[in-house]
């Protein structure tokens, strides 16, 4: 038997024994008091027995009818048990209210044997409150949370029944309904609190402090993920979640399972027990969303080339602009129907772009050239490059064509520098060499 069936046992027995001890005395000794607590307790032998088939059915495993397992029925049984209570109290607090505002005194015979009934009530409710609270820490099972409550009501109410049996005693007999009236409030009370947690989580209410500590475990990941969606539920002790993280888009397949994996251990090391479901996809930023265009693009036939792509966000959607490179042969009739087959394919592809714009180019064909010998404009290049990198191109060459002179300089700048620099770097003596040569065009390579 499980330790968890073994204390839900342990708690049938002693809330039948209870039950009978308290009808026993209340009958013989016309306490009202003692009879509401003998209902309580008949309530919390149901209450036990419900428990004790919940737990039993909570911990069979996972199959295939039921893939989250069976922990909800923990749950049905608490707020089966919640229903229970409320009836039983409304009776209670009826007849309570009868004999308080009723001209008859109640008969209320507070003898010796009642006290003692009361007075070992009083220690196995203590016992057993304190029993079951440990068993709820102990395996985070709602079922034993509420019976837990319900010992804790059963105290302070048997000891309203102890302080309403003394002032019969001493001549007071409504006393005995007054501390009946006090126990049905009491029950009511702790089944609005338990309906009300156990409706939560059978409507799949997310626990707000499991959603922060998953939210916390997740930003404090290195590398960073992006969080793009949570979901959460309870049930039987255990929390069951579905992640959603973006990557970057150029990612690989295995860069994106360790992100999952790294979230996965990270909400588990702060919600043991968590079942976590890790979803991958790549982040729409600018840069990602660039990229993918230009792939859609290029899927195109007669699309050679796809340069200047640009990405403008407006708020709830993104455009697109990019320059396309088409064979110069083609009329603008059959290159405006290859340019609407790129917009439709980007939109395809990528469904957060609500607008495309086409800059159409002709690809330059091969060309007829020969190489120059310019030794005035050499040095002069060399000179520049010199200037402005602190060492001589590594490659000059001059080459004539139909269009004019054409110069290719090759740089060698810092391995480390990033590419935006280089690109800027090479953009600046660009601009210097055209100011300085008369050329028909400057192509500059960069390279560490």
């Amino acid at each position: 038997m499980t330790p968890q069936r073994r204390i839900a046992l342990v708690s049938v027995v002693a809330a039948a024994a209870l039950a009978l001890l308290k009808l026993g005395a209340g009958l013989a000794s016309g306490s009202l008091g003692l009879v509401s607590e003998a209902a309580h307790s008949g309530t919390d032998l149901v209450a036990a027995l419900l428990t004790l088939f919940a737990v039993g059915v909570a911990i069979r495993p996972a199959d295939r009818a039921h893939p989250y397992g069976h922990g909800k029925a923990e749950h049905l049984a608490a707020l089966a048990e919640a229903a229970i209570l409320v009836g039983v109290s409304v009776v209670i607090a009826w007849k309570a209210v009868v004999h308080v505002v009723g001209g008859d005194e109640p008969t209320v015979d507070a003898t010796w044997y009642a006290f003692v009934v009361i007075a070992v009530v009083i220690g196995v409710d203590a016992s057993r409150a304190l029993i079951s609270a440990r068993a709820a820490r102990r395996f985070g099972s709602a079922a034993f949370q509420a019976n837990a409550l319900h010992f804790a009501g059963d105290l302070a109410g048997s000891t309203a029944v102890l302080v309403g049996l003394l002032f019969a005693a001493w001549g007071y007999p409504k006393a005995d309904s007054a501390a009946a009236l006090f126990v049905a409030a009491l029950v009511l009370l702790a089944a609005g609190r338990l309906m009300r947690r156990n409706v939560d989580v059978l409507m799949d209410r997310a626990p707000a402090d499991a959603a922060d500590a998953t939210r916390a475990a997740i930003r404090g990941l290195e590398p960073a993920v992006h969080l793009k969606r949570l979901r959460l539920r309870q049930a039987g002790g255990r929390h069951f979640m579905d992640v959603v993280i973006g990557v970057p888009a150029g990612a690989a397949v295995g860069q994106g399972h360790a992100a999952a994996d790294a979230v996965e251990a990270a909400v588990q090391r702060a919600l043991p027990e968590s079942d976590v479901v890790v979803h991958v996809e790549p982040e729409t930023t600018a840069d990602a969303l660039g990229e993918r265009a230009s792939v859609a693009a290029l899927t195109v036939p007669r699309v050679r080339e796809v340069h200047n792509v640009r990405v403008v966000n407006l708020g709830d959607a993104n455009e697109v602009s990019l320059h396309l490179k088409l064979p110069g042969d083609l009329t603008l009739e059959q290159a405006h129907e290859v340019a609407s087959h790129v917009e439709r394919a980007i939109q395809d592809e990528l469904p957060e772009v609500v607008s495309v714009l086409t800059h159409l180019e002709p690809l330059r064909e091969a060309e007829e050239g020969t190489h120059a010998a310019v030794d005035a404009e050499a040095d002069a290049v060399r000179g520049l490059v010199v200037e402005a990198t602190g060492r001589p191109p590594r490659e000059l060459r001059f080459v004539n064509t139909p269009d004019g002179l054409v110069v290719f300089v090759s740089l060698a700048l810092d391995a480390a520098s990033s590419l935006s620099d280089a690109h800027a770097q090479a953009s600046e003596i660009e601009e210097r060499i055209r100011a300085a040569v008369s050329v028909a065009d400057v192509v500059v390579h960069t390279e560490p």
